[in-house]
């Protein structure tokens, strides 16, 4: 029997020369990190994040997110030991000390170790569901399994360092006595005050690269461009467009990529088949145990799919449906105002779509349908999208500095930066969607119905400058030219609203002349509680998928192909008869 290495249990150690480990990384190049920190990737709590991808469900509509958390978090970890060691260059009389530099660096490491399978999926909408009542973030769950990772591989890290990281992961100053000394530390991996830390870096260019977007984002240059100035991270005034293009481009991936109609509908069927099998699986009893928790990936569909207990059958002909994208139909959407939020919230439900259906109110719908119909049936999304810091625009909570006053700091006003500002920086997406088909035009007449009844309450037009007033009219259209342009199924009763409020800024398209004698068509935008002209069905219309379409009984045999290629015949169940057979 060998003797065993005295060395095999010594801690690695924290000296970056020996040992440095790189890792050939998509966004960064190559990445390096020291032995000690390598001592946490090596660990099943870090390597799950290699079965977690960074945005869910998002890789069935765009097929190249399937980057994992594994790899971002590697990217935020380097991203944070590059901005840590520029502050500590950049300012030597602030005392930041390798400790702090190898703190920030795992902090940054660490941050998203409590996700929970398809990253916000899982805390953003099944746990509320599963666990009603139940304060769950996945913040605290990655504190939860640090400190289980700390103890079960007994890793070389003080009890105050433990503090420490996590006190950064939080973003939270308040937490540990190094935050009264150096607070703009805290702002290097969850910036609480202004949205601007390495994690929105590492995943904006991440994100873009996997979706196949070309950002003009430069990593680098914002690592380099950031000062520490009156205890505050701050930046050169010459990178304030920089930084606006970041805030915006979170915006837009929120609007194309994160909430795509698709990724939600494949979302809100996960979520159906979990809280399907939850009653037998006790899914949601393992976020508070995290040797359970450890082993709480994305495979979890596939351990649903492959069983054979009765009692998981819903939920497996749900996910099913999702291979054989049988999905989920948006009936309807709108975008309505920031501060329309709460009012579409409490009116806008599953539960009050079914009252009105069965109102008796609606012309044209199939009673038998109405009869069927419930909550069950239909899925309410009301997203918020905003550039990062709600109605609010994130540069003015931004401090900037200058070449020639580099040690003082001040938000800037638009007149530095730029006068193309948007009005609103925030704004509410609200999409119906059918679990059935057959209730398409009825789902969306109820909406419809309870839109219309919905008292006005957005903001009114403001002019944005005092020498400048913003010019808005309406135009007059006595032959009801605009409605023409979009006409929906004759069975559907179209009834135009009048404008309940002033519309925002923008025109309603206009084909007459304006004020000042010229022709003009601008965008329009109209009130938030108008219908969506581009939408409208008839209330009896069955929606119908473009690649599941029915056949008739003559032609169900058959499926022709668009491109004119051989018919392919299709599997039939039933026996052949002589016509088919061709006896």
């Amino acid at each position: 029997m060998g003797t065993q290495d005295p060395e095999a249990n010594v801690s690695p150690s924290r000296d970056r020369s020996s040992h440095t480990r790189h890792f050939k990384d998509a966004i960064h190049d190559y990445v390096s990190f020291s032995p000690w920190i390598c001592s946490f990737i090596d660990t099943k709590h870090f390597q799950r994040l290699r079965y977690i991808k960074q945005l869910g469900i998002t890789c069935y509509v765009f097929p190249g997110a399937s980057h994992t958390r594994f790899e971002h978090c590697l990217g935020v970890g380097h991203l944070a030991r590059l901005m840590a060691v520029h502050l500590r260059d950049t300012h030597p009389s602030l005392d930041i000390t390798d400790q702090h530099v190898e703190c920030v660096e795992l902090a940054g490491l660490c941050h998203d170790l409590g996700h929970g399978p398809w990253s916000h999926v899982w805390d953003g909408i099944f746990i509320p569901k599963a666990l009603p009542g139940k304060t769950w973030r996945h913040e605290d769950a990655s504190e939860m399994m640090f400190d289980d990772m700390v103890e079960t591989y007994q890793l070389d890290i003080s009890p105050e360092e433990v503090q420490l990281v996590k006190a950064l992961i939080a973003g939270d100053k308040e937490r540990c006595k190094l935050g009264k000394a150096m607070p703009f530390l805290f702002e290097i991996v969850a910036n609480t005050r202004n949205g601007l830390d390495v994690d929105k870096f590492d995943y904006i260019a991440r994100d873009c690269h996997a979706v196949g977007d070309r950002g003009n984002l430069s990593l680098s240059r914002l690592v380099s461009s950031a000062r520490v100035v009156d205890n505050k991270i701050c930046y050169d005034i010459k990178d304030a467009n920089q930084i606006y293009e970041l805030c915006y481009m979170r915006f837009s991936l929120h609007k194309r990529i994160y909430n795509h109609k698709t990724t939600k509908a494949i979302e809100y069927m996960i979520i159906d088949a979990l809280l399907q099998a939850e009653p037998h699986m006790k899914i949601a009893d393992l976020v508070n145990k995290p040797q359970k928790y450890v082993f709480l990936t994305d495979n979890l569909l596939n351990k649903i799919e492959e069983s054979t207990e009765e009692e998981l059958e819903e939920a497996r002909a749900i996910i099913e449906r999702i291979r054989t994208r049988d999905l989920y139909r948006v009936v309807d959407y709108k975008v309505f105002s920031f501060e329309d939020k709460k009012m579409v919230e409490e009116n806008v439900t599953p539960e009050s779509i079914v009252a009105a259906a069965r109102s008796g109110l609606l012309e044209g719908v199939d009673q038998e349908l109405v009869e069927q119909l419930t909550p069950d049936h239909v899925a309410v999304n009301c997203s918020t999208l905003h550039y990062g810091k709600g109605k609010e625009n994130p540069l003015n909570y931004v401090t900037f500095y200058s070449k020639q006053q580099p040690d003082q700091c001040a938000v800037a006003d638009y007149s530095d930066i730029s006068l193309l500002m948007p009005s609103s920086f925030a704004e509410v997406w609200l999409r119906i969607y059918t679990k059935d088909v057959r209730f398409f035009g009825l789902i969306q007449a109820a909406y419809r119905h309870i839109l219309s009844n919905l008292p006005a309450s957005g903001p009114t037009l403001e002019a944005a400058d005092e020498d400048a007033a913003v010019e808005v009219a309406v135009a007059e259209d006595p032959e009801n030219n605009i409605a023409k342009i979009w006409s929906p199924p004759s069975e559907l009763p179209v009834t135009p609203r009048e404008f309940s409020r002033n519309p925002s800024l923008g025109s309603i398209p206009d084909t007459g002349e304006s004020a000042s004698g010229r022709g003009r068509r601008s965008f329009g935008r109209t009130p938030s509680f108008s219908n969506n002209q581009f939408t409208a069905v008839a209330p009896n219309f069955r929606g119908e998928s473009p690649t599941r379409k029915p056949r008739s009984k003559r032609s169900r045999d058959v499926s022709h192909s668009v491109d004119g290629a051989r018919p392919r015949k299709s599997i039939r169940l039933s026996t052949p008869t002589a016509v088919e057979t061709g006896v």
